[in-house]
């Protein structure tokens, strides 16, 4: 699949290797140079209240942080670390428990210095989105990515 869509395998191979989205449990469920998404199946060790079954507020950010910091990696040319620098988020709905939330995130501009993204949170339909964010990242420049970093990510040899 990664082979046929450099987008997918670069997404992929970025989320496996952060500890968050393997405990979570999120995967790549789409990408393309303009979007990505990535699903988190439902899992009651997420859920912040028991009585609800409702996904804990603190799992829905670390889900729209890492969808629009992975856009990022897809957004540049070249691979390089970048840093979160802002995330706002606007809490919308509840999640309906016992189904997967998706994240859909873009890049809407890169700077020189900055990228914007954006992500939408929802269950299957992105017009009735559970939460919204907007997103700073810094770039650092690939000068001065690890180059294990960057070997990481496009799936090169060690």
């Amino acid at each position: 699949m990664s082979e046929d869509n450099p987008y997918f395998g670069r997404a992929a191979r970025f989320i496996g290797m952060l500890k968050h989205t393997q405990v979570l449990g999120m995967k790549i469920f789409a990408a393309t140079a303009q979007s990505l998404t990535i699903e988190l199946p439902y899992n009651k060790s997420h859920v912040g209240n028991p009585s609800t079954g409702v996904i804990h507020g603190g799992v829905l950010t670390t889900l729209m942080d890492t969808a629009c910091g992975t856009m990022v990696v897809n957004a540049l040319p070249d691979i390089e670390l970048c840093p979160t620098l802002d995330l706002r988020v606007d809490y919308i709905r509840a999640a309906e428990p016992n189904k997967s939330i998706f994240a859909l995130a873009e890049a809407y501009r890169v700077s020189q210095n900055v990228v914007f993204a954006r992500c939408t949170v929802h269950q299957g339909n992105v017009n009735k989105p559970v939460a919204n964010c907007v997103a700073t990242f810094m770039r650092i420049g690939s000068h001065l990515s690890p180059p294990e970093f960057k070997q990481a990510i496009l799936g090169e040899a060690q």
